[in-house]
């Protein structure tokens, strides 16, 4: 059985590695590829530029996108996930600290999954990183689990 990648979007290091110690804290051991920002997550889906060559037929269970990001911004990002069309069935939840309705709205109308903002507090922060992942990465049907 194949890993279960995660992809996570995000230009701070302090949420990338929040993320990553609320993961672990709650037992969610998958493969966490990082890419900050929205060129390096393009390049990765894509397996171009520092990822030419990688395996494109291994793509991430869950992509976690944050919005304000260097080079190509969330929305960007997004908008060419679902031209995609190999990509643009990946589940993507935009987890950024905008509250903006206007971006909410913008992201669900670029096909986004789930727009979750990001808590301030630590123990809220990691309680909202648990449940994303045991959603997506445990309970969630994907038409690419689904082949697995």
């Amino acid at each position: 059985m194949e890993e279960k990648t995660i992809l996570l979007v995000e230009d701070n290091l302090d949420d990338v590695d929040l993320t990553i110690m609320a993961f672990k804290k709650s037992n969610i051991l998958n493969k966490v590829i990082v890419a900050k920002d929205g060129a390096e997550a393009l390049d990765y889906l894509y397996g171009t530029g520092m990822y030419a060559g990688r395996d494109t037929k291994e793509l991430p269970v869950v992509i976690l996108l944050d919005l304000k990001l260097p080079k190509i911004d969330g929305m960007g990002v997004l908008r060419s996930i679902r031209q995609n069309e190999v990509t643009r069935l990946i589940p993507v939840v935009i987890l950024t600290s905008s509250a903006e309705q206007r971006d909410v709205v913008e992201g669900y109308k670029l096909g986004a999954n789930s727009y979750i903002r990001k808590p301030v507090d630590y123990e809220q922060f990691s309680e909202a990183v648990k449940v994303l992942g045991l959603y997506w990465i445990l309970w969630n049907a994907t038409p690419q689990s689904l082949n697995r």
